[in-house]
């Protein structure tokens, strides 16, 4: 499988959060998991409380500004997979990796997987 390009790089960097996150909830919801469980999955990846997250949103960030604000959880290795049709740890873009991240574990929590099995631990 390729890795990505520039050009998807760059038009994963530009999107806001706030864009996103309506999907994120709206997935996860439409499944049976809840906002509470979304908020508990970011912010092991990212360290943004619930408050934080408000206050990120308000302000329409960009996925780029976003990650460089986060606190990257050490364990964020440790997510591996398919997502997109990329192989996340096969992703040699570190912001597009970081994003991949988040989307594997919303998707993992949409699919019903047990909360410490979506948040790692070493």
């Amino acid at each position: 499988m390729p890795n990505t390009t520039p050009a998807h790089d760059e038009k994963i960097a530009v999107l806001t959060f706030a864009s996103v996150y309506p999907h994120y909830v709206t997935k996860v919801v439409k499944k049976g998991r809840t906002l509470t469980e979304l908020h508990e999955v970011i912010e092991w990846l990212t360290g943004f409380n619930e408050q934080k997250l408000e206050e990120l949103i308000e302000e329409k960030i960009s996925f780029k500004t976003f990650f460089e604000r986060a606190k990257l959880n050490p364990n964020a290795p440790l997510i591996k997979g398919m997502i997109c049709g990329y192989r996340i740890e096969d992703i040699e873009t570190p912001l597009t990796q970081q994003v991949r991240y988040l989307d594997k574990l919303v998707d993992e929590l949409a699919k019903g997987r047990k909360m410490d099995k979506i948040l790692r631990t070493s």
